[in-house]
């Protein structure tokens, strides 16, 4: 009897290791794959499907940097919160479809007006927030604040021996009377420059931007002797109001303009926001280890205070809101923006930020002046269908916002 032919047996350790061995590429995908994980988590590109957050979409004009910033956007997620957001002029942000939004930030009081006569004529909900103002400003250069200086339409505020000269005042009505003058006339070249432009500021389209209705407010209001204008004063306003501001630039690119190697040139001086120069200051500060001492500001002796407004479209919205304006850590990112906490009552967390940066901090009343009164939307349509000659477009009927367009 034939005994049976029995398979070689292979040791159990040997097949222990052989599975192993198998394995291992699998295994070092479960670990990469699970190290990737953890970064994009970490960096906040990463929604875990057992995390519960919100994605809320709207439009905005200047503010646009808030969202945009990296600690803006931890912050807001750790609540919970994503934002997407477009951008256009205030204007446009007022008046364009609403459709697919959740908010609106306009950079000031008439386009907020506007969204609630909309809102409120439809039937519709918006709640108003308002964490914080940025005062209009003539942001300009050294040479040019020294002329003027020199014909005694602006002035230096008091600076520390040795610190540089960011801050001047200007009074306008000077400032205004000038607008037939050129630069060179003015003695630019004493200081370095020639310039034979005329003596204005350069503003962005009044049918797009809230700074440059808002300067048209302080225009019309300084050459009313410093009082709002009525509806019958406008026409003899026109003709000034006219040559003041007949030109506009885009309004994305005024300051990328004035912030540019030539802008001393195309912008000497531009209607910006306060907190725009600022951040600027303080990012060319990280950079270089020093100001921008040749970048200054000058302001109008009666302040133009820019009120963004934050306009919930409906109650998801309003938790976005509410964290604007009471949330620590959003309080101080929008501090380190450069805004004035509307929380604030004189102002000083911005300018103590300031200093801790060896940044020269604008003097304590320039918080405190007199606030030039904003006419009522009628007077200020009347004004600006003088200045360019026909109605700004409506945007009602524009482009509808949707969620794969706003990505």
């Amino acid at each position: 009897m034939e005994e049976p032919v029995l398979s070689p047996r292979v040791p159990r350790t040997r097949t222990w290791r052989h599975r192993l061995v198998r394995a291992l590429p699998f295994l070092m995908a479960l670990v990469l794959a699970g190290a990737g994980l953890c970064r994009l988590q970490h960096a906040g590109k990463l929604l875990l499907p057992f995390e519960n957050v919100t994605t809320l979409r709207g439009r905005l004009a200047s503010v646009g940097d808030l969202f945009e910033d990296p600690q803006v956007i931890r912050i807001l997620r750790k609540h919970g919160l994503r934002v997407e957001i477009t951008t256009a002029g205030s204007r446009e942000v007022a008046t364009g479809s609403l459709d697919g939004l959740d908010f609106v930030f306009p950079s000031g009081q008439p386009a907020a007006d506007l969204i609630y006569v909309r809102r409120q004529e439809g039937g519709l909900y918006s709640k108003d927030f308002h964490p914080f103002d940025s005062p209009v400003v003539l942001a300009t250069f050294a040479p040019y604040a020294k002329a003027l200086t020199a014909r005694h339409t602006a002035e230096p505020e008091k600076a520390p021996a040795g610190e540089p000269k960011l801050y001047y005042t200007v009074d306008m009505a000077s400032f205004l009377a000038l607008r037939n003058t050129k630069w060179d006339a003015l003695g630019l070249q004493k200081y370095g420059f020639r310039n034979n432009g005329k003596i204005l500021a350069q503003t962005s389209d009044i049918c797009e931007s809230n700074s440059a209705d808002s300067y048209l407010s302080l225009v019309a209001f300084t050459l009313n002797n410093e009082s709002v204008p009525s509806t019958e004063r406008v026409s003899s306003l026109a003709p000034a109001m006219k040559q003041i501001l007949g030109q506009g630039s885009p309004s994305h690119d005024l300051y990328s303009s004035y912030i540019s190697s030539n802008g001393s040139r195309q912008s000497p001086v531009a209607v910006l926001y306060e907190h725009q120069f600022l951040a600027y200051q303080m990012a060319y500060r990280a950079a270089h280890g020093h100001v921008d001492d040749q970048r200054v500001v000058l302001y109008p002796k009666t302040q133009l205070l820019s009120e963004p407004h934050y306009i919930a479209l409906n109650h998801q919205a309003d938790r976005l809101g509410e964290l604007l304006e009471s949330d620590p850590e959003l309080l101080r990112r929008e501090t380190e923006l450069g805004y004035q906490l509307r929380s604030s009552e004189d102002g000083h967390e911005l300018r103590d930020h300031l200093r801790t940066q060896d940044i020269p901090a604008p003097q304590e009343d320039t918080v405190d002046r007199t606030k030039v009164a904003l006419p009522d939307l009628s007077v200020m349509e009347t004004m600006i269908t003088r200045i360019k000659g026909h109605r700004c477009p409506s945007h009602i009927h524009g482009r509808t916002t949707s969620p794969e367009g706003d990505r």
